[in-house]
């Protein structure tokens, strides 16, 4: 069996960032592997709701086409300067902001929730932010095979509006034995 892929430098700061402040919580390698993946299928502007320590930023950044532009909202200031300071030569913009401020920037051709407020907002305020077409990504789910989807015993609500939304074609892609992430494209 070989190694896995050398993770990006850009990644490797962020994920180096995360550690120092303590956060063990960063995206996955195997959720930034597919964000990067889907990143570079996207141009407009991409954008990433919950910054943290900018893993997510920094795999968006790494897959995205180069003219495709990148922001990411942070709501913590101790974070959000850090990261914009930490990405301050590599064509990420990070806004000081709530995530809903992201609208001013809007629509999207991708839309990665990292933050657990904007996963738990209304759909339709999603839904405005993203062009049609455009897809959004949210991740930090436990796999399920059963239907309705299961968390903890109890049907997961957020999960089966966004698999059973007809405004989208959605899918539930399990990226680790216990992850897995819905990516719902815009009809």
């Amino acid at each position: 069996m070989s190694a896995p892929p050398q993770l990006p430098e850009l990644v490797i700061r962020a994920l180096r960032m995360s550690l120092e402040r303590g956060y063990v919580q960063a995206s996955r390698s195997e959720t930034g592997r597919l964000l990067a993946t889907l990143a570079a299928t996207r141009t407009g502007t991409i954008a990433e709701c919950g910054t943290g320590c900018g893993v997510g930023a920094a795999w968006l950044r790494t897959g995205a086409p180069k003219q495709t532009r990148v922001i990411t909202a942070e709501l913590d200031p101790e974070l959000a300067h850090g990261v914009m300071d930490m990405f301050a030569h590599d064509d990420i913009d990070v806004m000081h902001a709530d995530w809903t401020s992201l609208a001013e920037h809007a629509p999207f051709s991708l839309l990665f929730l990292d933050a657990g407020s904007a996963k738990g907002a209304p759909r339709e305020d999603i839904i405005e932010l993203v062009e049609e077409g455009g897809m959004i990504v949210l991740d930090d789910f436990t796999p399920c095979p059963s239907w309705p989807p299961l968390d903890q015993g109890r049907v997961d609500r957020v999960r089966q509006e966004w698999l059973s939304d007809e405004r989208f074609v959605s899918v539930d892609v399990m990226v680790a034995e216990d992850t897995s992430v819905i990516i719902a494209v815009r009809r």
